[in-house]
């Protein structure tokens, strides 16, 4: 990674004013795990008024699931999960405080809107790599919904995450920008 920024969780909304679609960061700290199943819990609690079982406010969250860890390892293999799946959640947490978000792929428009209104931002993880990134977690402990198993969330504690900024709070979107600038076809 050439030049990449360092951050340290957590991000706070002038972090995020900083970065711009397109940095690469290497992100340490505490971060947590979630997916759709816990997404939908989440969102449905805001919905109801209801206490959280995490603090969202400045929270940034890595979609994904670990697979068991091997003896002797602190997890197992863990990689990105297209976002899309929780874009339907993703405007209500960072309504509740949720400020970064770790996954692959696009998101959709009310996301992205979503995003400059919080003025949070939307990290792209390398797919593909999932066993060379669970060398970058430290420490990983299950803090809500058990019963998920591996889709319940987790607190990580990680060191130089490689990242790459894919929505900015200026609304700008690295996916789209590359199809402009290489004239291709979305």
């Amino acid at each position: 990674m050439k030049n990449p920024k360092r951050i340290h969780t957590p991000i706070t909304r002038d972090i995020c004013e900083g970065l711009n679609a397109g940095d690469m960061v290497l992100l340490s700290g505490s971060i947590i795990t979630g997916r759709d199943t816990a997404h939908k819990r989440l969102s449905m609690l805001i919905a109801e008024g209801k206490d959280l079982p995490v603090k969202l406010d400045g929270e940034t969250i890595f979609y994904a699931a670990p697979t068991p860890p091997q003896p002797g390892r602190i997890i197992g293999s863990i990689g990105p999960t297209t976002s899309y799946r929780m874009d339907e959640y993703a405007p209500d947490l960072m309504r509740a405080g949720l400020i970064g978000m770790i996954g692959k792929g696009k998101r959709s428009a009310e996301v992205r809107t979503a995003i400059i209104k919080y003025k949070a931002v939307y990290f792209g993880a390398m797919g593909g790599i999932a066993a060379l990134m669970a060398g970058c977690i430290k420490k990983a402990d299950i803090i809500a919904y058990e019963d998920l198993g591996p889709e319940s969330i987790m607190r990580l504690e990680i060191k130089d995450f490689p990242l790459i900024v894919i929505n900015d709070t200026r609304g700008e979107d690295l996916y789209e920008n590359a199809v402009s600038r290489y004239n291709m076809v979305p």
